[in-house]
Formats: C-alpha cells, sequence, structure tokens
C-alpha cells in the first residue's frame, strides 16, 4: 500500500567485525550441524550519523523481535546511552560480530566504523534520516564495498545517492515509522509543533530556526489554538515547557492536530503520511533537501506569517516520491539487509 491509496485528513569497530561469536548466537558451537548455522539469522551492526542517536533504530526493533535477529547499533562507548535504552548497543572494545554492516550515511564516525571493519566485512548504506545531497568527503570510501543502498523514498534515495556520490540503484522501502500511522482525531484548533535540536552535542548537530519557530509558537497560543509540542529527541524540552508537551512520539502526536508547523526535517513527510499538513519555518542558514520544502503547505520566515499559514494549510497533492511506500517497510528493510549480509558465491 502506497500513501496516495490512503485516505487524508482533508477528503540502528572493531577489526574483527566479521568475525563469529556474538553471545548466544553460535549454534554451531550449541551443536547444531554447520549446515544449520548456515541458515542462522544474520547478526548486523548499524552505524549512525548520530553516534548515539538510537531513535533512528528503534523503529525497528519489533521486527527485529519477531525474527529473532540480531541486531545492534555501534557506539563509541556507554556514555550517552540513557538508562533503559531499548536499542541494544555495542563499541568497538567489545569486539563485535557481523554478518553486514549497516551504516547510515558516509560521515565520520559511521566512515570510521567501516574502516575499523575492513573490506571483509559486507557493507550496505540505509537511509534513517534526512542528509543533504552534497558528496560526503569520506563517501569515496564506500563505494566500492556497498552491497546495497536503501531510502524511504525516491525523494530521499536521490538525496541519499547524493551524499554518498554514488550511481548505485537505491531501493525504496519505506520508513518504518509509518508502519504504525495515528488514527486522526484532530482536536478542534490544536497546532503541533514539531521542534529540531537548538544546542548541538556529541551525538549531532543543531539547525537554526528555533527563535523563529518559538515565537511562532507564542503567536499561534495568543490567537487561540493550543499548542501541543512534538520534540525531537535531542532537544532541550525547557525550551517549551510553557505548552503541553506530547508524551508520545511526534507522529503518534498528530492524531490530535490540524496542522503541524516547525522546522523541516525528517519527521516532515512522516507527519503528511497521516493526513497532517505542515508549515515549515525556514531560516537563511538552514540547508535542507528540496523534497522536504516542497512537503509543506507553505513556507514562513516571519512569525507574524505563522496563523495564516496555519489556516490555510492543505496537503500537496502527490506525497508518493516523498512518503514512499506505507506499510510492512520495517520487514521491506529487513529483508534487504538479509540478502546483503548473504555470503556471496563466486
Amino acid at each position: 500500500m502506497t500513501v496516495s491509496s490512503r485516505p487524508s485528513r482533508r477528503s540502528f569497530v572493531a577489526g574483527s567485525l566479521a568475525g563469529l561469536g556474538l553471545g548466544g548466537l553460535g549454534m554451531a558451537a550449541a551443536g547444531v550441524p554447520a549446515a544449520s548455522a548456515a541458515v542462522r539469522p544474520p547478526r548486523i551492526l548499524v552505524a549512525t550519523n548520530e553516534p548515539w542517536g538510537t531513535y533512528h533504530v528503534r523503529p525497528l526493533l519489533a521486527e527485529i523481535a519477531r525474527r529473532r535477529w540480531d541486531v545492534r547499533q555501534l557506539v563509541p562507548d556507554l556514555s550517552q546511552v540513557a538508562p533503559g535504552e531499548t536499542v541494544p548497543v555495542v563499541t568497538p572494545d567489545d569486539d563485535p560480530a557481523a554478518d553486514l554492516l549497516v551504516v547510515t550515511g558516509a560521515t565520520d564516525w559511521p566512515a570510521d566504523c567501516a574502516a575499523a571493519a575492513g573490506r571483509h566485512t559486507p557493507l550496505a548504506a540505509s537511509s534513517l534520516a534526512y542528509l543533504n545531497a552534497t558528496e560526503a568527503a569520506r563517501a569515496h570510501e564506500f563505494e566500492r564495498r556497498l552491497r546495497l543502498v536503501t531510502s524511504s523514498s525516491a525523494a530521499e534515495g536521490r538525496s541519499f545517492a547524493g551524499h554518498l556520490g554514488t550511481h548505485r540503484r537505491v531501493r525504496v522501502v519505506g520508513s518504518p515509522q509509518t508502519d504504525t500511522l495515528p488514527t486522526p482525531a484532530p482536536e478542534p484548533g490544536t497546532v503541533l509543533v514539531l521542534t529540531s535540536v537548538t544546542y548541538p552535542d556529541q551525538t549531532g548537530g543543531a539547525a537554526p530556526g528555533t527563535q523563529l519557530l518559538l515565537d511562532a509558537a507564542a503567536a499561534l497560543e495568543a490567537a487561540g489554538k493550543h499548542v501541543l509540542v512534538g520534540l525531537h529527541p535531542r532537544e532541550n524540552p525547557a525550551l517549551w515547557s510553557r505548552y503541553e508537551i506530547s508524551a508520545v512520539s511526534s507522529l503518534q502526536a498528530s492524531a490530535r492536530a490540524e496542522v503541524a508547523i516547525g522546522i523541516p526535517g525528517t519527521v516532515f513527510p512522516l507527519i503528511a503520511a497521516a493526513g497532517v499538513p505542515v508549515v515549515g519555518c525556514v531560516d537563511p542558514r538552514l540547508v535542507v533537501p528540496e523534497y522536504l520544502l516542497a512537503v509543506c503547505s507553505s513556507l514562513i520566515d516571519d512569525a507574524a506569517q505563522a496563523l495564516p499559514a496555519v489556516e490555510s494549510a492543505t496537503l500537496p497533492g502527490d506525497l508518493e516520491d516523498v512518503v514512499g511506500p506505507v506499510g510492512g517497510s520495517a520487514a521491506r528493510l529487513l529483508d534487504a539487509w538479509g540478502r546483503a549480509a548473504r555470503p556471496r558465491r563466486d
């Protein structure tokens, strides 16, 4: 099923990465014949552009558990891993083993992980968050090694290919987050504010535009709108404490909103897939792929424009290029990873 068939509101580094031996999965050691061990579930490591950004892998957990696969995220250390983190993590010091290393971009941490793994480790690249189409400085390290490139949508794929500097086919699998779209139950006058990250930290950078968004939220509240805030996982909640902060993800929170407004980011196509029009707050310093701007009903650069933009917001006519297929995306992505993890026959 694609988003076009869904009614709208309006009508997851060490040199031994290729070794075998993560706890509990050594079938041959457990007495299983070698032929059976050959078909064991794959062991996969994921290195993300945001080194401790486990929220990119979290939407895959249910499908990973269903398959009983061993998928772990590579992090530099445990210093930024929150207590109770549900995504299994591993550090290079743990000497992890893998049948496949998945990188989510050609930035330093994924590139360092790929270099440490060595060319004997199969490599895949999967876009789990937006990247601009400018070729990354270390993209050349990947090109001859990639078995697979995936993206959520065709539009995201074009941008991701530019980042990777590749002309390889990009397999469109959809976004795992849209596998469970919320049931619309809009509350009159409710506007969902989609934040970005105000201050950079060890995990990743920040996007400009927060002050504009803060001012826009204040203007909407003054006009009688109920402001519901969907926080980016790394945003400082204290900046938004005067408003209701959603206890659920921004995508799930969108069920309550008539319209959303925020700094264009990865979540924008997801919100649109749920049938909620989005208004983009843009700053002259903000650089995002064109497809994230195209999904917006309108773009504003002044808080005074917020109210009329929200009140006139509509969904774009065709979302499939930007959103990709909806439903079964986690399964499609893991299917692709599983195929890439299989040894090639000479």
